[in-house]
């Protein structure tokens, strides 16, 4: 039950991937681009929360479904990857709301 977490996150990932993959909105319009996007958005947020856990402001919960594995002191393996998805969900849907804006414009 400890890699309960870890393993939803992948999942979510993974359907990501799979809409990106299908509707072609982020890897698959700019792979590069996205590449840099993605990477500096989730260095953005793991340096907001090394900040916040230095200020004492921000820690590590305590729960069953967790592995209990940790990058930093108060800093969740799956920080990284909850910091993945929430990166690439955001890239997706801005793309895709894009690209609906500019189909409606185009009518």
């Amino acid at each position: 039950m400890g890699i309960l977490y870890l393993v939803a996150l992948a999942i979510s990932i993974t359907g990501m991937v799979v809409l990106d993959r299908r509707f072609g909105l982020f890897f698959w319009h700019r792979p590069v681009r996205a590449a840099i996007v993605l990477a500096v958005g989730v260095l953005f947020f793991l340096v907001w929360d090394l900040f916040g856990i230095g200020l004492g402001i921000f820690f590590r919960g305590e729960t069953s479904f967790m592995t209990g594995l940790q990058v930093a002191p108060e800093l969740p393996v799956e920080e990284i990857l909850f910091l993945t998805l929430l990166c690439y969900l955001t890239m997706n849907v801005f793309r895709g709301a894009s690209l609906l804006i500019a189909r409606r414009e185009a009518v």
